[in-house]
């Protein structure tokens, strides 16, 4: 087991859990976001073979939809 912090909040998980699987098991695994490993942003496309490790420090960011109005009057 390891030990890990996410978005401020302790979490254990099993050896060897990859980015992918976090993000199952935390039912994130269709949505838009960011993730960052000890203050490094890891590319979506490396989601699959970062391995986490015991004592990381993760954030999750969530995109939300949204814009701005740029429309004159």
């Amino acid at each position: 087991m390891i030990t890990l912090t996410l978005n401020g909040e302790e979490l254990q998980l099993e050896d060897n859990t990859n980015i992918v699987q976090l993000l199952q098991k935390l039912n994130l695994e269709n949505k838009r976001l960011a993730v960052e490993i000890n203050q490094q942003i890891v590319s979506r496309s490396d989601f699959n073979h970062h391995i986490l490790q015991n004592q990381d420090k993760v954030e999750i960011v969530q995109a939300i939809g949204g814009g701005c109005n740029n429309q004159k009057y």
